[in-house]
């Protein structure tokens, strides 16, 4: 089985606990089942697939600032089609699909699932994603889509109205996010929720593309992206198609969108260096140092992270994106460790600073890379590495400090026990894209 998760979203709605960076289908907050570990959305999607249809070819659809998480969350096998910037679904199906007809060599008469890759579900809906490859390598229709049994008058999802009420079913229509009553009237007459669940041939997705976007290959689309549509799948493609089944969903699905519905899956009401005491339906997360301590507190998210502080009824906890200024993401993790941004400065004279501690996990190193806009001043606070500058080795160790001129390459290694960084960054632009990657052989 060929599957296209689709990875994006801006974090807004659980902020501050998620951003650009480190959305919500990175949050490790489900444990493993029979180990004492945490895992994440984007994990157990993908332990799922693999454990219920074994060698599915997996490919996660995602921006640049997501592939960290990605490789490592998922590891090195996992595909991934990057998308240059944000173009809404359509481009970024279509993209994958060129990936994987020209990149990973698909071939045009294998079936596609594409699926979020944040749904909180169990191994039914994995069987019913097999089913759905199936039934598109059949050919029945053009395309198949998953149809989910609703269990309350939701304006959060579009509608399928299906032909009748078997298992699969020609579709008959889509009404978009009604309002309650008319999702009521809907339900009656047997309308499913649209979960954004697709299965086709590769063929028909490549077809489209030519017709849509002028080509379907990847070496032409990845260039001019930016320059594509901004256009949904469902408005592209599904709302235009007449050869359109339905397979029926009805085991568990839920979409952890907001703290609300997110606090459902937890199985722990307090997470982190927190006491949550006589307090009734309030969950409470803490990614702090400091202390946190809630008391007497009914129907709430309390939630401190490096990115901010949030104290919020459950319920208003679902209006959170209409208050979130974007800024850069305060901590973010690596596949060499994590860092966290202690201060961040902008001066008058343009000779900005920002602080940071990076923690290098042992045996990891950053990429050889050098800046153009910054110096950088490194304190070692804990462990040994291996400094390189310009070519040119030394040890460091507890203690030691090193300026990095702005055009100097530079690179760290831990090389024993985890190696702890504060960097000093001061410059007139102190941006993560001011980087220039080298190769270097630390063997």
């Amino acid at each position: 089985m060929n599957v296209i998760l689709l990875s994006g979203g801006s974090g807004k709605r659980l902020w501050p606990l998620s951003n650009d960076v480190r959305s919500k289908q990175f949050l490790k907050i489900f444990t493993v089942p029979g180990q004492d570990a945490k895992e994440s959305m984007a994990q157990r999607m993908y332990r799922l697939i693999l454990s219920t249809s074994p060698g599915s070819k997996v490919t996660i659809a995602t921006s640049t600032s997501q592939i960290p998480q990605i490789r490592t969350q998922l590891g090195e096998e996992v595909g991934i089609s990057v998308e240059p910037c944000r173009r809404d679904t359509f481009p970024a199906i279509a993209l994958a699909a060129a990936y994987l007809h020209d990149k990973e060599g698909v071939k045009e008469e294998e079936s596609v699932v594409i699926c979020p890759v944040d749904p909180y579900v169990e191994e039914d809906y994995f069987r019913t994603l097999q089913e759905m490859s199936t039934e598109a390598e059949k050919g029945s229709a053009n395309i198949t889509l998953m149809g989910i049994e609703p269990t309350y008058p939701s304006e959060k999802y579009g509608y399928i109205i299906p032909e009748k009420g078997d298992h699969l079913s020609p579709v008959s229509s889509f009404k978009e996010k009604p309002d309650e009553e008319t999702a009521k009237e809907l339900i009656k007459n047997g309308a499913l929720w649209n979960g954004g669940v697709f299965a086709f041939k590769l063929s028909y997705i490549l077809e489209k593309s030519r017709e849509l976007l002028g080509t379907s290959e990847y070496s032409a689309l990845f260039p001019s992206y930016d320059k594509l549509p901004k256009i949904s799948f469902d408005y592209a493609v599904v709302e235009k198609e007449k050869s359109i089944n339905v397979i029926r969903f009805a085991g568990s699905w839920k979409d952890l969108g907001t703290w609300n519905t997110l606090t459902e899956a937890m199985e722990e009401p307090v997470s982190g260096n927190a006491v949550a005491d006589k307090s009734e339906n309030t969950h409470v997360v803490n990614e702090l140092e400091i202390p946190m301590v809630v008391l007497g507190v009914k129907d709430a998210i309390v939630a401190a992270t490096p990115d901010g502080i949030l104290v919020s009824d459950k319920h208003q906890s679902s209006y959170l994106k209409d208050y979130i200024i974007d800024r850069r993401p305060m901590y973010e993790r690596r596949p060499w460790g994590e860092y966290r941004v202690l201060e961040y400065k902008l001066h008058e004279d343009e000779q900005n600073s920002l602080v940071k501690e990076l923690v290098i996990t042992e045996g990891q190193h950053i990429s050889y890379q050098r800046h153009f806009k910054r110096t950088e001043i490194w304190t070692f606070t804990e462990g040994t590495g291996l400094l390189v500058i310009d070519d040119k080795e030394r040890k460091v160790r507890i203690g030691d400090a090193v300026m990095i001129k702005a055009g100097e390459k530079h690179g760290i290694k831990a090389v024993g026990g985890d190696l702890h960084i504060i960097e000093v960054q001061i410059g007139t632009e102190l941006v993560e894209e001011d980087i220039e990657r080298f190769d270097y052989d630390w063997d």
